[in-house]
Formats: structure tokens, C-alpha cells, sequence
């Protein structure tokens, strides 16, 4: 009979085991999400960098056919075609056009919602294929 009790009687977690296996999720939770919310971020920022991209093919397509970048042959103001990154969904970067006449223009790709406070800030892409950032160029523009 004293069998069966101590049978009965061990079966089930104790508190200090219970307690160990949520201090060890805490910790993994600790190390992953930092990790994963940077890959979020880069890909959020990879989006908008081929966004960026695609526009800039369009304007050079749009010169090509117009002889400027700032208005059609009708006098029709340029209009970018994809305005956010990603391009559907919630925005985590609102894509502008600055066109100066018929010299050149500036692609901004600016960070809203989750992204506002990343590094790289706002990335710029002009006519010359020139890259800019807020942060360190090489790093926001080569990752």
C-alpha cells in the first residue's frame, strides 16, 4: 500500500520545476525577439529599397518619353506609381518624389508606423544613383 502512495504522490511538476522552465523561456524569448524583430526590419527596409528602385525606372522611363522629369508633354504633373512600402497593407514607408524641372530628382523612402526610429532613417535615391540615409549609407543600403 505505501507503494501506490509514493507512486501517486510523485507524479506531477513541482513549483521549482515550473519555475526553471519559465525562466527558460524567458530567456530564449529574450535572445529571439531582438533577433527577429531586426530581421524584420530589414526585410521591411529591402521592401522599400526595391520600391525605391521600381520608381526610379519609372522616372527614367518617364524622362525618356518626356524629356524632363517633372511634368508630362501635356504639363501633367509626374505621378510616382507605388506611393508606400510595402504596397499593400500597413505602410512602413511613405515613398515621395521630388522632381526639379527637367534636371533631376530625389526618391524618399520615409520610415512611418514600426519603422519610425530605425537606424537608417529616410533613404534617398536620385536621378544619378546616388544612395542616402540617416544612418551609415553603406550599411543601410548593402544589407
Amino acid at each position: 500500500m505505501k507503494l501506490k502512495q509514493n507512486i501517486i504522490a510523485s507524479s506531477g511538476f513541482t513549483l521549482i520545476e515550473l519555475l526553471v522552465a519559465v525562466a527558460i523561456v524567458g530567456i530564449l524569448t529574450a535572445v529571439a525577439l531582438p533577433s527577429y524583430q531586426n530581421y524584420v526590419r530589414d526585410s521591411n527596409r529591402a521592401a522599400a529599397k526595391a520600391i525605391i528602385a521600381e520608381n526610379a525606372q519609372f522616372m527614367e522611363q518617364f524622362y525618356t518619353e518626356n524629356n524632363r522629369y517633372d511634368q508630362d508633354l501635356a504639363g501633367n504633373a509626374v505621378v510616382i506609381p507605388i506611393a508606400q512600402s510595402p504596397r499593400t497593407g500597413v505602410a512602413q514607408y511613405q515613398i515621395s518624389l521630388q522632381a526639379v524641372a527637367n534636371a533631376t530628382f530625389t526618391l524618399q523612402a520615409t520610415p512611418v508606423g514600426s519603422m519610425v526610429g530605425d537606424t537608417c532613417g529616410t533613404l534617398t535615391l536620385t536621378n544619378t544613383g546616388l544612395q542616402g540615409a540617416g544612418g551609415n549609407v553603406a550599411a543601410c543600403w548593402n544589407r
